[in-house]
């Protein structure tokens, strides 16, 4: 089966999915169609909970002397209810092998799942908490016609990809080298799906507490960590190295406003004393906490202060009043209205 020049995903989704059901080759549940195939196996150890409601891992436990009919059943979402134990975020299990559905599959070990993200997903948090590494291998099964030729255009980044695909009648050893996702793209998530996924609110939770970027999607972007003076506007990603700093911005953000509009110049609020050992993760949290996020913070650690850009001259003496008196550790901080230039 080879897809027609120029589809997208969901059009080799519908081909393999109406083949399957023309061709009677997918196992229960029918109909196919936005589902992974299943096929018989009997080698599952963890299984991920349904939709990932009530956690990550699910391990299966058969009673002792389980019949062939229980066992049938352990593969079932009543066998995971029944015969399951939940395995924590703590449990620091090591996964050997990896096992994802598909709907389609190419040999060169690009994959396409029913359109929902769940397996992606699965694999960023099983990243997140240690339970893979890069050289855990990825398998998928999938019936013959299922592999076919896809555009690596249609790769995002988040798509896992599989090292080995077995069918029927193969075992292909796909030799892919395309880096799996690094952890989870909280820009990519929800807040929607946080509220649905309480495993995923615990993991991001973790996250933020190591300092990392846990920004959800919708959401103002979080800045860097220290090192170099960084520039980041929350809602735009990072800007050029060659962008000017605080006074000059300041400077740009007037030119912008055409003569005699009245737009409010946006202002800077300065931030210094900052400790030698402090992370601009710190601060982050701190601005937060108080409800005084800048539309952009520029770092400069080893100067030992920021500054903080905030759309207007009110607006930034706000957040002056309220920050006067923060510490950061045993320092108290210096904040006060930065400098304000106008291009003459």
């Amino acid at each position: 089966m080879e897809p027609r020049a120029g589809v997208s995903k969901q059009d080799i989704r519908e081909q393999i999915w109406d083949h399957m059901e023309s061709q009677n080759l997918a196992d229960f549940p029918r109909p196919v169609h936005h589902r992974i195939p299943n096929f018989k196996s009997n080698k599952t150890l963890l299984v991920p909970t349904p939709r990932l409601r009530t956690g990550l891992f699910n391990k299966i436990t058969p009673p002792p002397g389980a019949t062939k009919d229980i066992l049938r059943k352990c593969a079932t979402s009543q066998g995971v209810r029944n015969y399951s134990v939940p395995i924590g975020l703590d449990s620091r299990v090591l996964v050997d092998l990896v096992v994802v559905g598909s709907v389609a599959v190419s040999e060169k070990g690009w994959r396409i799942g029913k359109g929902e993200g769940y397996a992606d997903l699965e694999y960023a948090m099983m990243v997140s908490m240690g339970a893979v590494s890069t050289e855990t291998p990825v398998v998928t099964i999938v019936h013959d016609c299922q592999v076919v030729d896809i555009p690596e255009e249609l790769l995002e980044e988040h798509d896992i990809t599989v090292d080995y695909i077995l069918t029927p009648t193969r075992v292909i050893a796909t030799g892919c080298e395309r880096p799996q996702p690094m952890g989870i793209t909280w820009s990519k998530i929800s807040r929607e799906m946080m509220e649905k996924i309480p495993v995923l609110r615990s993991l991001r939770a973790r996250e933020q507490q190591a300092g990392k970027d846990v920004t959800l999607q919708g959401e103002h972007q979080h800045l860097p960590e220290p090192g170099r003076q960084q520039a980041v506007p929350l809602s735009a990603g990072r800007r050029p190295p060659d962008t000017p700093g605080p006074e000059a911005s300041s400077m740009a953000a007037a030119c912008g406003s055409p003569p005699g509009e009245g737009a409010p110049l946006a202002a800077d609020a300065y931030v210094g004393n900052l400790p030698r050992d402090a992370r601009v993760s710190d601060l982050k949290r701190a601005l937060r906490e108080l409800g005084s996020v800048p539309l952009r913070l520029t770092w400069q650690g080893p100067r030992r202060r920021a500054f903080l850009r905030y759309p207007d001259s009110a607006a930034a003496q706000q957040a002056v009043s309220c920050l006067q008196g923060l510490r950061l550790g045993t320092d108290t901080l210096r904040v006060a209205l930065a400098r304000q230039q106008r291009d003459k």
